[in-house]
């Protein structure tokens, strides 16, 4: 048996942290929570932490007593919650570390974590009908602190009522002692089944038994964790109420994608009845099978040992036992056809309210004033007249252009003319220019040829390109 010092020190709070600050942890820090915030809040957050991995992993469970098995073994016990803590006086003392003692101030940290709702009451998160992120009626809440907290002050003063603060650590232990929801870890679980729940081939894969639903997902969500019994009715509880995926009816878990859904009727147990019976008739099966396998290696053993009587007998029980199983299986496939018949029929209703809803959508669009026969007549009309007006006033524009231009009375050949006239004085000049420096024994200075801009080059006229 592991002493309680060498257990806490597998856990990723104690492993990495020193003795000294184990201490300073270990101490009672209720008076900093004004004094010095940043401490008590790091306080309170390292046992928030502690708290998560001491229920996640059954430490809870760890020397509770033993069990006496089937073939009278001692066995551990197990069962522990994975998401719920026990805050209870003997925690303390079980907390107790080699070298450091048993922490102090330990109920005003549960205290504090209940009011941050890290900790939620275990009565209260299962009967409470509202979500419990739901910060609550902002007029109560307003009134709570308008005139609650000046009359709680008030009140203080007199003496008639005390602050938490005020509270020793015994009288604290009695408001705080009973079992709260570790929020963090219910969390969790619940994103780990959102993420593992595929989308199911019928309405089947969406209903379950409390058992049926034990077993497929208690020992999928957590890392080597297997939910017990409380643990799912918490879980179960989360997801009804806060994630709004599924919806318990006593027995019946039905999980649905549509507020439309949100309903457990006649055809669903119908259905989990069905599902339940195929279950029960595999795991017949799957009994009847193992137990001819070893009806069979009985019967090799018997003959192997000369003993034919002792085989003869389970030979004939082994018959028996084959005889069952066809029986077995021929019901099995009865039930499963009758189970797919009875899924493709609410499937197919699904399929004809998708259907009504996409008739009853077209038929709202095409009801649309803007989409009937004289409105959309008159507005392909109104749309060809805007085009017509709009080519009949650009072509106006464009003989006003032409117009204006032949008003003007430019010639373009006296245009051309001008120009090249212009280029040739330029050449003109720059040669007299050229021979004048060479008289005077100056250096020529290299110019580019004149050239006509392209946007100012005006074709030549078939006159001109004749002469």
């Amino acid at each position: 048996m592991l002493s309680s010092s060498s257990s806490l020190s597998s856990f990723p709070t104690y492993a990495p942290t020193s003795k000294s600050r184990l201490q300073s942890l270990y101490s009672d820090v209720s008076r900093q929570k004004h004094s010095n915030p940043t401490s008590y809040n790091a306080h309170v957050d390292w046992w928030h932490r502690t708290f998560e991995a001491l229920v996640s992993r059954g430490w809870q469970a760890e020397d509770t007593g033993k069990l006496k098995g089937k073939d009278n073994d001692e066995k551990f016990e197990n069962r522990s919650n994975k998401l719920v803590l026990s805050a209870r006086r003997p925690l303390v003392e079980k907390l107790r570390f080699e070298g450091v003692g048993k922490p102090l101030g330990l109920g005003t940290t549960i205290a504090e974590l209940r009011k941050s709702k890290h900790l939620v009451s275990l009565s209260q998160f299962l009967s409470a009908t509202h979500s419990i992120y739901d910060p609550g009626w902002l007029p109560y809440r307003v009134a709570s602190y308008v005139v609650g907290k000046p009359l709680w002050w008030a009140l203080e003063q007199l003496d008639i009522v005390r602050s938490e603060d005020a509270y020793s650590e015994a009288e604290m232990w009695k408001k705080v002692e009973g079992d709260y929801v570790v929020l963090t870890l219910v969390e969790a679980a619940a994103d780990a089944l959102t993420a593992k729940r595929g989308v199911g081939m019928g309405p089947a894969d969406n209903l379950y038994t409390f058992e049926g639903f034990r077993t497929e997902f208690a020992a999928q969500l957590l890392p080597d964790v297997v939910l017990s019994e409380l643990d799912t009715r918490v879980l179960l509880r989360y997801l009804e109420r806060d994630r709004g995926v599924l919806v318990v009816d006593k027995d019946v878990i039905k999980f649905t994608s549509t507020t439309e859904d949100r309903e457990v009727t006649v055809v669903d147990r119908g259905i989990l009845e069905l599902k339940t019976a195929v279950r029960n008739l595999r795991e017949q099966v799957d009994n009847v099978q193992r137990k001819i396998d070893e009806t069979s290696a009985e019967v090799s053993n018997a003959l192997r040992l000369q003993r034919k009587p002792i085989a003869l007998t389970r030979l004939r029980y082994k018959k028996h036992l084959e005889d069952l199983l066809s029986k077995r299986l021929g019901s099995l496939a009865q039930l499963e056809s009758t189970m797919m018949s009875v899924e493709a029929a609410a499937g197919n209703i699904e399929i004809m309210k998708s259907y009504e809803m996409s008739t009853s959508t077209l038929r709202a669009i095409l009801s649309h004033p803007s989409l009937q026969r004289d409105k959309i007549d008159e507005t392909m009309d109104a749309l060809a007249a805007s085009t017509a007006d709009a080519r009949e006033i650009d072509d106006v524009i464009r003989l006003g252009g032409d117009m204006a231009a032949a008003d003007a009375g430019v010639d373009e050949s006296e245009l051309e003319d001008e120009l090249r006239a212009l280029v040739e004085e330029a050449e003109r000049e720059e040669n007299e220019e050229k021979e004048r420096r060479v008289l005077d024994g100056l250096p020529s200075i290299p110019s580019a040829p004149l050239e006509i801009p392209a946007e100012e080059a005006v074709a030549p006229s078939p006159e001109a390109t004749a002469a």
